[in-house]
């Protein structure tokens, strides 16, 4: 995993509870790493889950929240620092659709060892409702979820996303306007 997920996730810590709290989680993690990271540095995703479990310990928040929390917080800061992905469409489900087909192309430009999620976009009832797929062994469909609200944050839209377990590495999420737009 991108030390970029983790530089980030460190900092929403540090943003949203304390600099000790940081240290805190860090110090009670098994980190081979010793949980010090770089933005373009490759790391176990255990380390994530090590640090997302003992900051759920810490903060009696459970680790589900926690994750979504952050995949909203994630994609802000990506947002803002990658503004040329979310500049193209002013259509929240056009962008999410895009995601495996456009954003992982040129992610994978920046970080060729990055190793990412898959989608598979289909849109079966109307221009109003995406479906997505998510694949990965990594079980971070919270944090997917997460972006994906922030997505929706960003472009100012309300939608519901419903989930659907598929398999042990597939969830499909069900994006629906709310509104009347097209």
């Amino acid at each position: 995993m991108k030390g970029i997920v983790f530089t980030e996730f460190l900092t929403m810590v540090e943003n949203s509870f304390s600099l000790d709290m940081v240290d805190t989680i860090i110090e009670k993690s098994n980190l081979p790493s010793g949980g010090s990271y770089t933005s373009v540095g490759t790391y176990s995703h255990t380390e994530i889950a090590d640090l997302v479990t003992n900051l759920s310990n810490e903060s009696n928040i459970s680790i589900p929240i926690l994750l979504k929390t952050f995949g909203t917080y994630l994609f802000h800061s990506l947002a803002r620092t990658y503004p040329e992905f979310v500049q193209k469409t002013t259509d929240p489900l056009d962008f999410l659709e895009q995601v495996e087909t456009y954003i992982h192309v040129e992610v994978r430009k920046l970080y060729p060892d990055a190793e990412l999620p898959t989608f598979i976009c289909s849109r079966p009832n109307s221009s109003r409702e995406l479906h997505m797929i998510y694949k990965s062994n990594r079980h971070m469909e919270d944090v997917c979820e997460g972006l994906i609200i922030g997505s929706l944050e960003h472009f100012k839209r309300n939608c519901s996303i419903q989930r659907e377990k598929i398999s042990d590495n597939q969830e499909l999420f069900i994006i629906t306007k709310a509104d009347q737009s097209p």
